[in-house]
């Protein structure tokens, strides 16, 4: 009887033992839920309590305090194309937006072109917007309200304000498959660019923006609005908190999905489409509109996933010093997340990508993150997963740290 009981309490160690040697990793719970595709979240810079929500079909919600309010902060349903790769796609706040109330959003209008909108919150209301106070920018010599789109997909979309306070604003090549203009590379287009402008002027302005002085092209013949060339579809960018680097997700064509990495302030870059997949020859005919090309500091093939969705470098402390400074994306079509490590060359600013180390099932795997649209982070730079079609948000957690198993234990009569 003795040995029997000595035998199950050996046994019922080693399953404990095993246990708590397993190295500990996040973890995930449902934030939000109720929503319908979700392609963004987005924290409001003026309160550390409320986000907002980007819903594809054209809704803004709020979230105040971890509750989903019911009214709506703006509905752009009425004015929006939206289904495949249309839709409301992309907000940001202004810096001063506490003061000035301006925000900014990216829709396809009903003809599918790209229009990036000013508008402000109501005087009365904080968590809703005035619908009366838009202002579509004017687009270069032309002075349209709009980017033309020749096609249905690779809009892009993504906004974000850099550490510089000025707007980003991710242009897809203009869809189709292989690019079939070359815009990516057409200094005289927009598509397929990073594009950079000044939205702090006047509302009387009529462009509603300028080009700062220091963007990297002025030759003539290209457009001063372009920050970088050679993007095919930047499906989320953002920038590193500590760092102020631009870290891109790129989407692939039929073979490679890439992380694009850019150092703060480090403009005038060309990634390559269509002339490049990742850092692979794909169409080189006609040439780079101009050498170097970069290369991405990590890519994937499709036998991995088939559509990067870009998202944060972690500046939080939920997850451990472990986590910091890693870099989280994923795969729509897989629902794949994962991180890389950023070694950064402290002479260059550049990076090279360390240890990808896939997370999904500690996350709880596709009936937690689903297919993942976006990544957004809260005031205090903690992580969020958006689950485009289980309409919900999903806050990112830190597992129990467990001590470490003892060892060479015995059993003392």
């Amino acid at each position: 009887m003795q040995t029997r009981r000595y035998a199950v309490l050996a046994a019922l160690f080693a399953v404990v033992a095993t246990r708590v040697s397993a190295q500990p990793g996040p973890a995930a719970r449902v934030f939000v839920s109720g929503l319908a595709s979700p392609v963004g979240f987005v924290q409001d810079p003026s309160n550390p309590a409320v986000q907002f929500i980007v819903e594809q079909a054209g809704r803004i919600r709020v979230v105040n305090a971890g509750v989903l309010v019911p009214a709506d902060f703006l509905d752009l349903r009425a004015v929006i194309s939206s289904g495949g790769e249309r839709g409301l796609l992309g907000l940001a706040f202004a810096p001063d937006y506490g003061a000035s109330g301006r925000f900014y959003v990216n829709f396809t209008d009903p003809n599918g072109n790209t229009v990036v909108a000013r508008f402000k919150r109501s005087a009365g209301n904080v968590l809703v917007a005035d619908p009366q106070t838009r202002f579509d920018l004017r687009w270069g010599a032309t002075g349209l309200r709009y980017i033309p789109q020749p096609f249905s997909n690779h809009n892009g979309g993504n906004l974000a304000f850099g550490p510089d306070g000025y707007l980003y604003i991710g242009m897809g090549d203009g869809g189709s498959g292989d690019d079939p203009g070359n815009r990516a590379q057409n200094p005289a287009e927009f598509l397929g660019k990073m594009l950079r402008i000044d939205v702090n002027v006047p509302e009387t302005d009529p462009a509603g923006y300028a080009v700062p002085s220091t963007n990297p092209f002025a030759a003539a013949g290209t457009l001063r609005e372009i920050w970088s060339f050679g993007l095919r579809n930047p499906w989320r960018f953002s920038f590193d908190r500590l760092t102020g680097a631009l870290v891109i997700g790129d989407v692939g064509q039929n073979g490679w999905e890439e992380i694009d990495y850019q150092p703060a302030g480090r403009g005038g870059r060309n990634y390559g489409w269509r002339v490049r997949e990742g850092a692979h020859d794909y169409i080189t005919s006609p040439p780079a509109a101009f050498l170097p090309l970069t290369d991405p500091i990590h890519e994937y093939d499709h036998s991995v996933g088939k559509s990067i969705t870009g998202g944060v470098v972690y500046r939080g402390t939920a997850l451990g010093s472990g986590f910091r400074g890693r870099y989280f994306f994923a795969d729509y079509v897989q629902g794949r997340v994962w991180t890389i490590g950023l070694a950064i060359d402290q002479a260059t600013g550049n990076a090279q990508a360390t240890a990808r180390l896939d997370h999904t099932a500690d996350l709880g795997g596709s009936p937690v993150v689903g297919n993942i649209s976006s990544f957004g982070v809260d005031a205090d730079g903690e992580l969020y997963i958006v689950n485009h079609t289980g309409g919900t948000i999903v806050k990112v957690l830190s597992l129990p740290i467990v001590p470490a198993a003892p060892t060479n234990l015995r059993i003392i009569r």
